[in-house]
């Protein structure tokens, strides 16, 4: 089937389900399937094939975010491949590598196949980002956004529930569930390349290497993300398993808690970011996730118990929900030319601490896990002390309060 490039304002006359919102809904159902659920059986897997302990943890997280930390190669691509191609390539690409996870059960088989997924996912993300950007309303970006990320938790959520309700029952094994979440996402990739046409945006996007200081805000924000993010995923469910014990079903139950959350909590989330605005959105969530990691602290200071622990890991997840305010406001501040560079930059910019934090802390972790989650709790509040730079009201020529207004032209 021969594809045709299609503007965005001849969609209109499109099938609903041909149509590019409806795309990233699917695209958006379909990757968390690979990586939820590679990433819910991950650190029992690697305990169990591989005996990692945390320093084995945090290196493989490391080579996980190596992808993501060349994100930028994005631009270098994007010469030769569409972004909607690029996309769903790299979607492919993860759910096949997910797909043959279980076939390499040690420690260098696992840091290889783990690359592959990831340099598929990172990519995959970075031009569903730069995507969602284009092609959604900015009047209605917060509300849609909501709703994408609560269609990913449904799709996920479906994949957990058949986890936790099969994984004893039949005996299930890494091979068979790995197989089945990667193949579907592989599928899913391969379908929509072959389905839909070729959406065009009415700006054409820069295909160089773009830094503008007036983004300055949006940069550092997404280095303080991404650090801080890093030391959730490396080690909020390593704590899980080594601490106290959680076996395959009931880490894939609490992530299920977290998803059935997600679908009412994101798209309410998507309202109050458009009610609240960027700047009390992100304040809110950052105060928030200083308690949270402080808290996280004080299960290993104070011995305070795994019911705590598990309300943690949820609270986490739902303050998280309020990141999509970091993309509206960029969406808000961007010249529209610059959304593909500058989302290839970022993602960068969001996996420097990625490369070197899961790794070293790794090393802390077996001195000092409470110390990880306290460093944890100053990025956070790093983070809050930017977000009170942001504008109430965002816009080119208005990225941070610091910005001095243009002076308008003598008559």
């Amino acid at each position: 089937m021969r594809l045709h490039v299609l503007p965005l304002r001849e969609t209109d006359h499109l099938p609903r389900w041909r149509r590019p919102s409806v795309l990233l809904f699917v695209m958006a159902a379909a990757m968390p399937v690979a990586f939820s659920t590679w990433s819910a059986l991950l650190n029992n897997f690697v305990i169990t094939a591989a005996a990692f302990d945390g320093a084995d943890i945090g290196l493989l997280h490391t080579v996980r975010e190596i992808p993501g930390f060349l994100a930028i190669g994005v631009i270098f691509v994007l010469l030769f491949l569409r972004e909607q191609v690029l996309a769903l390539l790299s979607l492919t690409l993860l759910g096949v590598a997910t797909a043959v996870t279980a076939w390499f059960p040690s420690l260098g088989g696992i840091l290889a196949i783990t690359l592959l997924s990831s340099i598929g996912f990172h990519y995959y993300e970075t031009v569903n980002q730069s995507l969602q950007l284009q092609w959604i309303d900015r009047k209605r970006a917060p509300q849609t956004l909501g709703w994408i990320a609560a269609a990913g938790s449904g799709a996920t959520l479906v994949a957990y529930v058949l986890i936790v309700l099969t994984w004893r029952r039949f005996d299930l094994s890494y091979n068979f569930v790995y197989l089945v979440s990667g193949g579907f996402t592989a599928l899913v990739g391969l379908g929509c390349l072959l389905v839909y046409p070729l959406f065009e945006a009415p700006h054409p996007q820069e295909k160089r290497l773009i830094l503008r200081r007036r983004y300055w805000l949006y940069y550092l924000l997404q280095f303080f993300a991404g650090a801080r993010r890093q030391i959730f995923v490396v080690f909020a469910g390593f704590m899980m398993v080594e601490r106290f014990g959680f076996s395959v079903d009931e880490v894939t139950g609490l992530f299920l808690i977290n998803l059935v959350a997600n679908i009412f909590f994101a798209p309410i989330m998507g309202r109050v970011v458009a009610k609240w605005g960027e700047r009390r959105a992100l304040i809110f969530e950052y105060s928030g996730l200083v308690c949270v990691f402080l808290a996280y602290g004080g299960i290993y200071l104070f011995g305070w118990g795994v019911m705590l622990a598990a309300v943690l890991y949820v609270l986490d997840h739902m303050f998280f929900a309020l990141a999509i305010a970091l993309k509206t406001y960029f969406q808000k501040i961007a010249a529209p030319e610059d959304i593909a560079p500058t989302a290839a930059v970022a993602f960068t910019i969001n996996h420097i601490a990625a490369v070197f934090l899961p790794v070293t802390l790794g090393l802390v972790w077996i001195a000092a896990p409470a110390a990880v989650f306290l460093i944890a709790a100053g990025i956070s509040a790093g983070s809050l002390m930017l977000s009170f730079l942001i504008p109430l009201d965002p816009e080119p020529g208005r990225e941070t309060i610091l910005t001095r207004p243009v002076a308008a032209p003598a008559e």
